[in-house]
């Protein structure tokens, strides 16, 4: 089991109000994600909310990607090594940075809530702090996608309307 996970999140735009509940979604998610993936060390990950020009920025500076996107992950750590936070022992994951206003737009575009684009971007982003890797695509990109959906029935949020055959 599990012993201490610390989701440390701070919001730094204020274009979106973020609903109630959110920032316990997160955690649950963060959580759903670490039990699946059998991680049982303590484990600490930062999370941040930003708008289109900060994550802009970003994703310019950090993957000479010159546009605004959904969700950016920074991992800490490599193959499995994770620094360890002095103070409480925790393994430190990494960063996730969503961009709020894009997390409204793609809920509205898929036609699904707020609150499952975000679970969602974050439990691929918490995939990609314990080193997964889609960009190549193949399996790794269907192995991580299947994964997304299993954290999604576990919180209790239906599947995209655009994975099922209608």
């Amino acid at each position: 089991m599990m012993e201490k996970v610390k989701v440390i999140i701070k919001n730094d735009q204020k274009q979106v109000k973020i609903p109630t509940g959110v920032r316990l979604l997160l955690r649950r998610c963060c959580n759903a994600v670490l039990v699946m993936e059998h991680f049982t060390d303590p484990a600490e990950i930062s999370i941040t909310f930003v708008d289109d020009d900060q994550i802009h920025l970003l994703n310019r500076e950090h993957r000479h990607v010159d546009r605004p996107t959904d969700v950016l992950s920074f991992p800490l750590g490599e193959n499995g090594q994770y620094d360890t936070n002095p103070e409480n022992g925790a393994k430190m994951l990494g960063d996730i940075v969503l961009n709020i206003p894009c997390v409204v737009r793609q809920a509205e575009e898929y036609d699904h809530s707020f609150q499952r684009e975000i679970a969602y971007l974050t439990a691929h982003s918490m995939l990609h702090l314990l080193g997964y890797d889609h960009e190549a695509g193949g399996m790794e990109a269907v192995r991580m996608r299947e994964k997304e959906e299993e954290v999604m029935q576990q919180l209790g949020l239906p599947v995209t309307s655009n994975y099922t055959l209608e």
